[in-house]
């Protein structure tokens, strides 16, 4: 269904990402870890996960996108965002998308996958188990090539040290000095804190690549169920 939104606000969230805040002229009911689609041609939809979850979004949709120079694709969208700003114009969207949003009325713990601003997908399943009380386990790992580009690791500490359920992994692959958390891989990383991954709901956001390597790993060396393993990346692969 197409909405038209006001571009409320647009704000830098680290090195060529940005936190873009839409306000939909209808409400757009979602479920947690589901995208839109962002019109910038009658046949160029281009997806974006909404950051914000379906508990807690006031009515407005978020997105976190990053658009370096050379990702012309998301860049475009940012400079379009833009314009719709400043001229108080109206951006078009296509709402909601996808089929990996979070599965309740399950006891299983939850293991959350992020690389670079698939973040915004895990924030939404994250913040969504928050908002409903969730007690069982929530694991989030989270991998950037530095921490700059790991923009809410802050927020995220702050949120794993007030509920006890949370559990936080930061991964980079260039670690500045000061730097106390895992390096390499995020996947690897994942694999090298589980000893079985057969009771988990787990769910991933990153480049296409990265989640059907996580689904073969997983099942072949850490017995999880494919069925348990949700990404929207697999309609694609």
């Amino acid at each position: 269904m197409t909405i038209k939104c006001k571009v409320k606000s647009i704000e830098p969230l680290a090195c060529n990402t940005y936190q873009i805040l839409l306000h939909p002229e209808t409400p757009v009911a979602f479920k947690a870890g589901q995208y839109l689609m962002v019109e910038m041609g009658e046949k160029d939809k281009r997806p974006f996960s909404i950051a914000s979850s379906p508990c807690r979004h006031e009515g407005e949709l978020e997105l976190h996108i990053g658009a370096a120079e050379h990702n012309s694709y998301a860049l475009e969208v940012v400079e379009a965002m833009k314009k719709a700003q400043a001229e108080d114009g109206d951006i078009a969207i296509d709402a909601p998308h996808g089929e990996a949003w979070v599965r309740e009325g399950t006891e299983n713990p939850i293991l959350l996958i992020a690389g670079g601003t698939g973040f915004s997908y895990v924030r939404s399943i994250l913040d969504h188990c928050i908002s409903q009380n969730v007690t069982k386990p929530v694991f989030l790992y989270w991998g950037g090539r530095d921490d700059c580009q790991l923009y809410a690791k802050e927020e995220l500490d702050n949120i794993a040290s007030q509920y006890a359920n949370v559990t936080f992994v930061p991964v980079v692959e260039e670690a500045p000095e000061q730097w106390s958390g895992k390096v390499g891989n995020v996947l690897e990383a994942v694999m090298d804190d589980f000893i079985s991954l057969s009771a988990y709901d787990i769910y991933i956001a990153g480049r296409f690549e990265m989640a059907g390597a996580a689904r073969e790993q997983f099942t072949e060396q850490k017995g999880a169920e494919r069925h348990h393993i949700h990404a929207d990346a697999f309609a694609f692969i």
